[in-house]
């Protein structure tokens, strides 16, 4: 089956990085298709920070404000779908959605993000994003000095001890198990005051995703305002594998400043290989990475054209 349309760049995920692309190619002149979803991993926190003149709005908002301006420019279209294949050869890349659309393309952006992997405590994940917490720099000054704890162990506990207990001095250490902290660690956080229990978390109890104690496996309850930890993730999208993009050992697309990846022609942007999550960082490696595309479609025309014999 061939494909439905031929664009100059396909985009897929239409989140900020992808929308902050777009908006690049757009003002460029450039042919742009977005695909997108519509579940951003981020849907269900309140409020997004640290993004000028936005602090503080939800992520919805944000974005359907960045979709207006984007598709405001008249060579960019949206579609709400899933690209679920790739097919690449030297000149082109073909996307086949799950609906069975096919779209061809020559530069292929994927700003995917990457998909959280809950622990199995019962109410982590309906708290993640809104009490249960991975970055202070995007909620820490909400939170601060109210009765805060840690769920983590080993070198990640202490690099949360260290970074958390700047926020408040309501701080506790939940290792959820033996603590695999190092003794020199150990003595650093009682040094700082802040308790360490290793009793089995089971449950965070709350109320519509607001935490407000901690249940563990001997029955004792502790009340707290907030709990900051991190979990493991996993790309969005097989695409990158598909094409046979490199990984980081955490499992970041690894691509250059601009986001040029190693395969040829494919770029990428936002979460999808950056590990700093926030919004303001996210449009920012789209912005790169819609400049740097637009440079090389330039780089390529230009080549064609002076390779072409002068008129006479």
């Amino acid at each position: 089956m061939q494909p439905e349309h031929s664009f100059d760049v396909i985009i897929v995920g239409g989140s900020y990085a992808g929308l902050s692309a777009a908006m690049a190619l757009g003002r460029s002149l450039r042919n742009v298709l977005i695909i997108d979803s519509g579940k951003p991993c981020n849907r269900q926190t309140p409020h997004s920070h640290n993004f000028l003149t936005r602090d503080g709005e939800t992520p919805a908002q944000i974005s359907a404000i960045a979709r207006e301006q984007v598709l405001r420019y008249p060579t960019v279209t949206f579609l709400t779908d899933l690209a679920a294949k790739v097919e690449s050869d030297q000149h082109e890349f073909v996307i086949e959605t799950v609906s069975g659309q096919r779209f061809a393309t020559g530069k292929l952006l994927l700003a995917t993000g990457v998909e959280d992997l809950m622990p199995p405590i019962q109410g982590f994940a309906e708290c993640w994003g809104r009490s249960v917490l991975h970055c202070p720099y995007c909620h820490g000054y909400e939170v601060q000095g109210q009765r805060l704890g840690i769920l983590a162990n080993g070198e990640t506990a202490y690099e949360l001890v260290r970074l958390i207990q700047h926020w408040s001095q309501h701080l506790t250490l939940f290792t959820n198990g033996t603590p695999t902290l190092t003794s020199e660690q150990k003595q650093h956080v009682t040094l700082l005051g802040i308790p360490l229990i290793e009793t089995e978390l089971v449950a965070i109890n709350h109320k519509e995703g607001q935490l407000t104690d901690l249940r563990f496996a001997d029955g004792s309850l502790i009340e707290l305002d907030a709990l900051y930890s991190r979990v493991p993730f996993r790309q969005h999208s097989d695409l990158a594998n598909q094409l046979g993009c490199t990984t980081t050992t955490s499992g970041l697309i690894i691509a250059n400043e601009f986001g040029q990846t190693n395969v040829a022609g494919v770029y990428v942007a936002g979460d999808i290989n950056s590990p700093f999550r926030q919004v303001s960082i996210a449009v920012a490696g789209g912005s790169k990475a819609g400049a740097w595309i637009n440079r090389e479609l330039i780089e390529a025309d230009l080549e064609k054209r002076f390779a072409l014999p002068a008129p006479t």
